[in-house]
């Protein structure tokens, strides 16, 4: 496809990088004409330098118009004005990133007047992934497929782990327990295991299966943390806000500390159930003084990753505590996670890109690709693909034994058209109507007949 992408941040840049690894044809613009030039290199793009909101702008990108245009600047206004000029200019799908959550109640006119397909709320979307791994606090991170039927969970083996040692196929023989362990990362090397494979402590495990054997599963190997109930937010940014509505809306006890008296007065208005407490939130003592030692969770959401892990660090020494970090620069998140600083970590520039690349992938979907979900986990490295099952698939009903798939390539869940719910074992087969998950280090499945030799 042709795809205009409008503003080289963190996040036009990750789309680059992605867009063009999926073989599209991708024109970058943005104001700055040494930032181009380098995106240019790097990813043997196209390049315009100028404002993405001007007609002769986007008209020099693509002389006959592209198919999406997607804006990224760090302005909501010059992404709202990107995706109308675009609109005039024929361009039929359009993205934008905004974030102030006072245009959350015109999202509706924003898609039916001014035809913007698709509204991006970075701070949004992270704290709904944050709401997610607190609801269930074994997971370093989760992710939903099937409309939330199977669950695929991050999760990383302690030194006294009891499935440290044990054969993946020993499993469900000693557990009862239907679940499909389908990644294992152990000091940065990736395999898609088999049931020979063995575990051991410090491995980073991805477990796909349904949310009640997910439940059961920990705690048959009494590893099992409930819900969080009472948790401790240190920043009052827009992603504080969100994630603190949200875990109200949960029913949870939240504190929030931040140090803009301005900030809190007026988070203290907007959230009336939530505790606001205006302080230094890097305040060891302060957060003693508030309950830090009661919290089931603690999540580190100041602008500095730097704050944000040692925060997380020192959260971290308590027991029965589950953490989370925002961290966005990708080296920093990397060391802390592989030396085993911090918990959990989030990324906004990671969950903007990846909304946006599972919109880039539905368009795909009227053209031939039947994608209906894209997740990347381990750091991007591997890919977990929702694929639907249509009549017309060569290999409907063979058994997966002899299923000659390609290597690097595993199916990890079906969802039956009754909603019945199946970890695949060698004897299963694919049905029409079917969902599939697929999890794969390769980059290039856009069809789930890819997967066969």
């Amino acid at each position: 496809m042709r795809i205009i992408v409008v503003g080289l941040g963190k996040v036009g840049r990750a789309l680059t990088r992605q867009l063009t690894a999926d073989k599209h044809d991708v024109v970058v613009i943005d104001e700055r004409a040494d930032i181009v030039d380098d995106t240019v290199n790097i990813f043997d793009v196209r390049g315009v330098v100028g404002n993405g909101g001007v007609y002769d702008t986007q008209a020099e990108a693509f002389e006959n118009g592209a198919d999406l245009l997607i804006a990224t600047t760090s302005s909501d206004e010059n992404n709202i004005l990107a995706c109308l000029v675009a609109k005039r200019l024929g361009t039929p799908h359009t993205i934008a990133r905004i974030r102030d959550p006072e245009y959350e109640k015109q999202l509706r006119f924003m898609r039916k007047e001014l035809g913007v397909s698709m509204v991006v709320n970075p701070e949004k979307a992270t704290a709904r992934e944050i709401s997610r791994v607190l609801r269930f606090p074994n997971a370093v991170k989760l992710e939903t497929f099937s409309k939330q039927r199977i669950e695929l969970v991050e999760y990383r083996l302690g030194a006294s782990d009891p499935l440290a040692g044990m054969r993946l196929n020993e499993l469900y023989k000693n557990l009862g327990v239907r679940v499909l362990v389908c990644v294992v990362s152990r000091a940065g090397v990736l395999t898609i295991p088999d049931g020979t494979f063995a575990l051991e402590a410090g491995d980073r495990i991805y477990l796909t299966a349904t949310p009640a054997n997910l439940e059961t599963f920990f705690r048959s190997l009494g590893l099992f943390k409930a819900s969080a109930g009472n948790v401790m937010i240190v920043g009052a940014s827009k992603m504080g806000y969100y994630l603190a509505k949200t875990l109200c809306g949960m029913h949870m006890k939240v504190r929030i500390v931040d140090s803009d008296p301005a900030r809190c007065q007026e988070l203290s208005d907007q959230l009336p159930e939530a505790l606001v407490i205006c302080g230094d939130g890097a305040d060891s003592d302060l957060l003693a003084e508030e309950g830090l030692h009661e919290t089931d969770a603690f999540v580190a959401l100041t602008g500095l990753d730097e704050t944000n892990i040692i925060l997380a660090m020192y959260a971290s020494q308590l027991e029965n505590c589950k953490v989370v970090a925002k961290i966005n620069r990708r080296s920093f998140a990397e060391l802390a996670t592989g030396k085993g600083l911090v918990d959990s970590y989030v990324s906004t520039g990671m969950v903007t890109v990846e909304q946006i690349v599972q919109y880039v992938r539905a368009m795909q979907n009227s053209r031939g690709s039947n994608v209906k979900t894209l997740h990347r986990i381990v750091d991007e490295q591997v890919e977990a693909l929702e694929f639907g099952v249509d009549a017309q698939l060569p290999f409907l009903g063979v058994p997966f034994k002899d299923l000659k798939t390609k290597d690097d390539v595993l199916i990890a869940g079906i969802v039956r058209s009754d909603g019945n719910v199946i970890i695949p074992s060698g004897q299963d087969a694919l049905q029409a109507g079917d969902d599939v998950i697929v999890v794969t280090t390769r980059k290039e499945l856009s069809d789930l007949r890819d997967i066969v030799k």
